[in-house]
């Protein structure tokens, strides 16, 4: 019995990847294009943060916990099929964390359908 002559190599993004082709709904700074979030952000933002992860089904205190954003992130961008790294989270929610957490909290609500992108 002979063997079957492989004549075709997988390519890449094979078995067990990933394929992150997305974007986010918002910009960084588009804090204003929903009021809600802006306000909660500006006025108290561990009350954004703990909403912000309520939302996503996380306990609440997961944005209060150091690498809790960039866990949330990551995972946030994981599900909804956004491009991006681990570094590049851990990079934002530090040096942009209320931005951020306000990107993410809109994400939230326009996936949810609560309002429009």
């Amino acid at each position: 019995m002979s063997n079957p002559v492989v004549t075709h190599q997988p390519g890449a993004g094979g078995y067990g990847t990933n394929v992150q082709t997305g974007v986010w709904s918002t910009g960084l700074c588009s804090c204003c294009s929903d009021l809600l979030v802006c306000a909660l952000g500006f006025f108290c933002p561990l009350a954004l943060s703990c909403y912000t992860a309520n939302k996503y089904g996380e306990n609440c205190c997961l944005g209060c916990v150091p690498g809790g954003l960039t866990a949330m992130r990551t995972h946030m961008r994981l599900t909804y099929g956004i491009q991006g790294t681990v570094c590049n989270d851990a990079l934002m929610t530090f040096f942009c964390g209320l931005c951020e957490v306000c990107r993410m909290a809109r994400e939230i609500r326009i996936r949810n359908g609560d309002v429009s992108p």
